[in-house]
């Protein structure tokens, strides 16, 4: 998550920078639910890198210009591309299925982690793609959700438009080793409640997705047609857009976590 993290979790930056257009970007939060209490996976950054150094996060990253062409065992659900096509600035459906595809090549980067399924027919994939190609296996993103959508507010440098996207933990087909190690970005991966101590200092942004995610597990198993949240700035200050089956159900300054 290192550039979206980045892009979400600096402090506000002097006036006189420029605009930047945000840039398209995933963030994948993996769920286990197969204890008593959902449990999110999180990595912990190196002590000595320079950004958030040991802390807790999530993978995710920018879309790569790859993730629109990647062959997928199965398409993203008519219902999940409709929730990535609200909101605005508009996308085109395919942006949407290369967000759902950033989201999980992201993860399998950051925590060797592989979403996907087994092929009959090998695919030749290479780059960030090859451990798939190499465990016989082709992306799925036909079981995300999105959670929420968020945008840089402007006056910084870097500006992401992310989406939160979340999968079950049994979506996971293959496990990459190495990724995790003493001296990488994440030396280690934790499966943790979320509120739970690991993730106390974690961004009040992040803080603001994880809340909605929990409110929606609540509810028992999730669904497409939930209300996602948009969160941007308008008129120097937070909104919040809560995007329900026909558009937004209310836009209003928002006076949560990520305000405090």
């Amino acid at each position: 998550m290192s550039e979206v993290a980045t892009a979400v979790q600096e402090g506000k930056e002097a006036d006189h920078h420029p605009y930047f257009r945000p840039k398209d970007a995933a963030t994948l939060i993996l769920i286990d639910r197969s204890g008593d209490k959902p449990k999110v996976l999180v990595g912990k950054r190196h002590d000595k890198v320079v950004f958030m150094p040991g802390k807790y996060v999530f993978p995710g990253g920018r879309v790569d210009k790859s993730d629109n062409r990647i062959p997928v065992a199965a398409p993203i659900s008519p219902e999940l591309e409709a929730n990535l096509l609200k909101g605005s600035p508009k996308i085109a459906p395919s942006r949407a299925r290369a967000l759902a595809v950033a989201a999980i090549r992201e993860a399998c980067e950051e925590t060797g982690l592989c979403l996907g399924c087994k092929v009959d027919k090998p695919v030749k994939l290479d780059g960030a793609w090859k451990p798939f190609a190499e465990a016989g296996l082709l992306p799925d993103p036909s079981g995300l959700f999105l959670i929420a959508r968020a945008i840089t507010p402007p006056g910084r440098v870097r500006r992401f438009d992310t989406r939160f996207f979340t999968a079950d933990a049994s979506a996971i087909a293959h496990r990459v080793e190495g990724v995790i190690h003493a001296d990488a970005e994440l030396v280690e991966l934790v499966w943790v409640e979320i509120g739970s101590q690991p993730l106390a200092d974690a961004h009040a942004m992040t803080k603001n997705v994880l809340a909605e995610l929990d409110r929606r597990l609540a509810t028992g198993p999730l669904r497409h047609d939930a209300p996602v949240p948009f969160f941007h700035f308008y008129g120097g200050k937070m909104q919040k857009d809560v995007l329900g089956a026909y558009g937004p159900a209310f836009s209003a300054p928002f006076r949560g976590i990520a305000e405090r």
